[in-house]
Order: structure tokens, then sequence, then C-alpha cells
């Protein structure tokens, strides 16, 4: 058969709605859009279909106030290209960096701490404001979302939010639910136009995580039991309880595999119990000790210990929790986790079950910092 070549721009219309549909994450629509005239006017602004935020839902708490906003922030890997494709960029450290941008207004971002998601109000001396993107590369990571007042600063007693489906062209208005974990491990949902919270489980108030995993909402209790949540707002068990003596239970994706990270805190010597007040400087966050991971066997229907990530990161936020390749960053260690206690940043190395704080991020852990102040030579921020 004989072959020939079709320019890009010659593509059908119909395919082009195809191809562009199956893009997920925000920066490859706009990768996409700005190909050409044909293909930008193929697929509609993410504007016209992705939820529109801050977005206001119903306050989950008893409070004289009656609304609260969901805000999204998203977190990027911002990767240099090669010294022989840009050679006025000059060597360095590292060669990629996580920086977590969020969208406090309509056409208004900021740079957010990428693990404990506090605002970066003061960078370094001469940081730009914007970055030009077509000196980098950058990759769409994770995203992560906060309950906030109307001022913007988060509200007390929400652990965990997730939105559900997580797309690109997700409606908020037709399609979305908002999960929340609260501090008293108790799950509840809304959705857009509802007045008020939805507890998804009457019974069950000890639920430590809640994560999107392949295009369902999974959450796990402290026994380590992971359930699945069905259109109809159902938990239905999706494998059996390890019961892991650890304190609190993470859901991370790691390689399309399903991981649970285990992580045991020294607790005091009144009870070995912590308390969350609704002033976040009033409360008394524990200190991480350990930690165990492990995957669930599908085939056989058990957690197995995983004792080498290899060359994967798993890094567990404040209020997101996702995996990066060691091999991305060349200033980060395979084999470890990234955590956060309150907001000191920690380091936990697998192989040796070795804890090491990090008292200054900016300079012992690079990959989380803003970008060098060599970029103040650049110029249009994400």
């Amino acid at each position: 058969m004989d072959e020939r070549e079709v320019e890009w721009s010659a593509l059908p219309m119909e395919l082009l709605l195809l191809i562009g549909k199956t893009l997920q994450d925000r920066i490859d629509v706009i990768r996409f859009r700005s190909i050409c005239v044909p293909w930008r006017s193929s697929i509609p602004p993410l504007r016209e279909v992705s939820p529109s935020l801050p977005l206001p839902l119903p306050f989950p708490v008893r409070s004289a106030r009656n609304q609260a906003f969901v805000s999204q922030s998203t977190i990027y890997r911002l990767e240099l290209p090669d010294d022989d494709d840009n050679p006025k960029i000059p060597t360095c450290s590292t060669n990629s960096w996580l920086v977590r941008v969020e969208e406090f207004e309509p056409g208004r971002t900021r740079l957010l701490n990428p693990l404990s998601s506090l605002h970066i109000r003061f960078l370094p001396d001469p940081f730009p404001k914007v970055i030009n993107l077509l000196d980098f590369r950058v990759v769409e990571v994770s995203k992560a979302y906060e309950l906030q007042y109307s001022s913007g600063m988060p509200i007390a007693g929400v652990n965990k939010l997730v939105l559900f489906p997580n797309s690109a062209w997700t409606s908020c208005v037709e399609d979305t639910v908002i999960f929340a974990l609260l501090n008293e491990g108790k799950l509840g949902y809304v959705k857009h136009g509802d007045e008020k919270w939805t507890l998804v489980d009457d019974h069950n108030f000890d639920y430590d995580d809640i994560i999107v995993y392949k295009g369902q909402s999974y959450v796990v209790d402290r026994l380590g039991t992971v359930s699945w949540i069905n259109s109809s707002m159902k938990l239905i068990q999706f494998s059996p309880p390890f019961c892991g003596l650890g304190n609190q239970k993470h859901l991370v994706e790691s390689c399309g595999e399903l991981y649970i990270v285990d992580r045991y805190f020294e607790f005091d010597r009144e009870g070995g119990r912590w308390h969350f007040d609704l002033f976040p400087s009033n409360s008394v966050c524990p200190k991480t000790v350990t930690f165990k991971v492990y995957k669930l066997d599908q085939e056989w229907g058990c957690w197995v210990m995983v004792k080498n990530l290899g060359d994967r990161v798993l890094i567990l936020g404040n209020d997101c929790s996702f995996s990066v390749s060691a091999r991305e960053f060349s200033e980060c260690k395979g084999n470890s986790i990234y955590f956060t206690d309150g907001n000191d940043l920690g380091v936990f190395y697998v192989e040796n079950q070795r804890i090491c704080m990090i008292v200054d991020y900016k300079d012992q852990c690079p990959i989380f910092c803003p970008p060098p102040s060599w970029l103040s030579s650049k110029s249009a921020f994400i």
C-alpha cells in the first residue's frame, strides 16, 4: 500500500476534536490549541467548559458563615532544555523544579510551597514575575484543592479535598462532586448548588485519605481498608484491611499502581493523642518517626510491604500526594518519601529507614524551590 504524508493542519475537524478531548491536563490543552488556527478552533477554550474557580460552596461545619470557596492549585515540573538548545541558560545544580501555581482570581496566579501549600510571599530578588514557557518544558504533575474563606485563608477542620471527575473538560455545574475529609475522620460530599454537605458514611468516622485513581474516587480508613465511591455515593470495599499499626494512612499513585503509606507518629506521654484547633497556630502537630509502604497485589487480593521504591519518590503534601521519578531531578534521590510535619519538611530514606529534616528547603531541597534568581533574565509565567 502506498504511503502518503498528510499535513497535521489538514486533519479533519472531527478527528481533531476526538484527539483534543483525550487531553486531561490544562497545559496540554493549551499546547494543543497553540499549534495552528485549525487546531485552535477544533476545541473550545478551557474557561468555557472547566470549573470556574474559586467555586462557592456551603460551609462544611457549623458557623455563622454560610459560604466557602474551593480554590485549585497545580503542581508543575519545570524542566530546563538541553544546554545545546539554549546556550544562554547557565549550567545549574539541578535540571528541574517542582513549582505550584494557584489561580486565586481569573487571570491572576501566585506561587505556593509545593508541599505545605503556604503562599510564597517573599521571592528572591530579583525573582521574575513571569517565565517564558518557550524557554522551558512544563509538565503537569498533580492538582490540589483547598476550602477557603472569601479572604483566601484556608478553613480549619478540612484535611483533604478532591473534585470528581477531575478533568480539563469537566463542567462544574453538571458533573462535579466535591469530597472532603474532616479532622474528625468524617467523609462528606457536596455538589454545586447543594445547600449543605452530606456524609457518605454515617457510621465510620475514621477516614484518613482520599484520592482520584484511574477515574474513580478511593478512600482509606485507619485500619487500611480501601473503598471506592460509586455514583450513588455508596462505599464499595476495594481491598481487605492490612491492619497497619501506623497512625495515619496516605494514598499515593505511582506508575499506575496504588500505594498506602503508613505513617508512624511519636505520641506524647499523656494519652497518646494529639489535638487540632480551629486556629492552626494552636494545633499540636505530632512528630513523624517512620513510614511503611504497601502496594496492593490485585491478583492475590493482599497488601505487600514495599522495601524498595527504586527510582520513585513519593511526595506527601498537606493537601495532595503524588510521585515523581528521581531521574527527572538531578538533586533528588530515589527510594525516598518527602513529607511535612506541620510546616516543616522532611525526607524519609526507605533503604536505611532514616529521616532527615530539612531546615532550609531552598538550600537543601532545591527541587521544591521557586526557580533560581538567574531566571530574572527570562520573561512570562504559567
